[in-house]
């Protein structure tokens, strides 16, 4: 009984880059606050309870600041990702902020590759 629950509603959740991020569970739906570039090539919303509870995702900034909330990350990536990274491109120009997210190599590490 306690792996299914553990399956069903981990306190972790694994994320693209590989990091395990706390779920929060005092909120409706859980939520989940990322740093953004971990997030990267993410295409399917996160779920607990076997798929049927999307979980939201708050996305953070370098400095760990919220910048987005989303219960649809591939919707942010083919919409308001681009205002994202406009603003975040200027106001953290040593880091990451790919034209296609979606495609782009997650990383803890949020300045940009060499």
């Amino acid at each position: 009984k306690l792996a299914l629950l553990k399956r069903m509603a981990p306190e972790k959740m694994k994320v693209p880059s590989s990091s395990r991020i706390r779920i929060d569970y005092s909120s409706d739906p859980p939520t989940v606050a990322v740093k953004l570039q971990e997030m990267f090539s993410c295409n399917h919303q996160p779920t607990l309870m076997d798929g049927r509870i999307p979980l939201k995702i708050t996305l953070l900034s370098p400095a760990m600041r919220p910048v987005q909330t989303t219960s649809d990350i591939a919707g942010f990536w083919t919409g308001s990702y681009q205002l994202v990274r406009t603003e975040m491109k200027s106001r953290y120009p040593k880091h990451n902020w790919p034209e296609d997210p979606a495609t782009a190599k997650p990383s803890v590490r949020t300045v940009k590759p060499k």
